[in-house]
């Protein structure tokens, strides 16, 4: 390994993937989302990138952990229990695998992650 092997994302050539939430996990709206993932691990576990997303609201349920970095935008994150948090610019948190509830973005969301997924 060497320096060319740094993943830089302002450079890197993103794998970009644009799409909309299935009808099934989708509460309100159709948001249009794109992720840009620049990094993921030999094994497959870990990746690392960014997403957007329009306005709406879905069902999330996490078999993975997700660092977050919220770059612009608001959202607020619903458990089960109905319990919220609102993340907007600046935020920093990690969602970990177990966790389920509701995403909803209330203005325009643009977040960097990195997620590490367990083999079971």
């Amino acid at each position: 390994m060497n320096i060319e092997n740094i993943v830089n994302f302002s450079t890197n050539d993103a794998d970009v993937e644009h799409y909309h939430l299935e009808s099934e996990k989708r509460i309100s709206g159709n948001p249009a989302q794109t992720v840009e993932n620049h990094f993921s691990s030999p094994c497959n576990q870990f990746h690392s990138g960014s997403w957007q997303s329009e306005k709406g609201c879905w069902k999330v349920s996490y078999t993975e952990s997700e660092y977050c970095e919220i770059l612009a935008g608001c959202s607020i994150i619903t458990d089960d229990s109905g319990r919220t948090m609102t993340v907007s610019k600046g935020s920093r948190f990690v969602i970990p695998a177990g966790f389920t509830g509701t995403w909803e973005v209330v203005e325009e969301c643009r977040k960097i992650y990195v997620m590490f997924e367990t083999n079971n």
